[in-house]
C-alpha cells in the first residue's frame, strides 16, 4: 500500500517510505515528525504499510471470488476513518 501523507509544517507531501527511510524525518525539511517517538514512528509506519497491503490483498482476493455477499463498508473502514481524522488534531504551529 502506498500511503501517502502531508507533513503539517511544510506542507509537503511524502510516501511514508520517505519517513521510514529518512528514520521518522520529513524528507523535505529534515525535521523529525515525532521528536520523542522517532523509533516508535518509524516501526508503527511500517507496521501499516504492511498490514495495509496484505488487507488490500486480502479484500481484492475476496472480491475475485464474487461471493454472494456485500460488505458493510462501514463496517470495513469506520474506524480507519476515525483514526485518520486524528490526524488533523493538534496541528503544529509555526512560530
Amino acid at each position: 500500500m502506498k500511503i501517502k501523507g502531508t507533513c503539517k509544517r511544510c506542507h509537503r507531501e511524502f510516501l511514508i517510505e520517505q519517513a521510514i527511510a529518512s528514520g521518522g524525518l520529513c524528507p523535505w525539511d529534515g525535521e523529525p515528525f515525532s521528536a520523542d517517538y522517532a523509533v516508535t514512528l518509524v516501526d508503527a509506519l511500517r507496521e501499516a504499510a504492511e498490514h495495509g497491503s496484505k488487507f488490500e490483498h486480502a479484500l481484492e482476493s475476496l472480491a475475485d471470488l464474487h461471493p454472494a455477499f456485500v460488505l458493510d463498508e462501514d463496517s470495513v473502514i469506520a474506524n480507519t476513518r476515525a483514526q485518520l481524522a486524528r490526524f488533523s488534531e493538534n496541528l503544529v504551529v509555526q512560530g
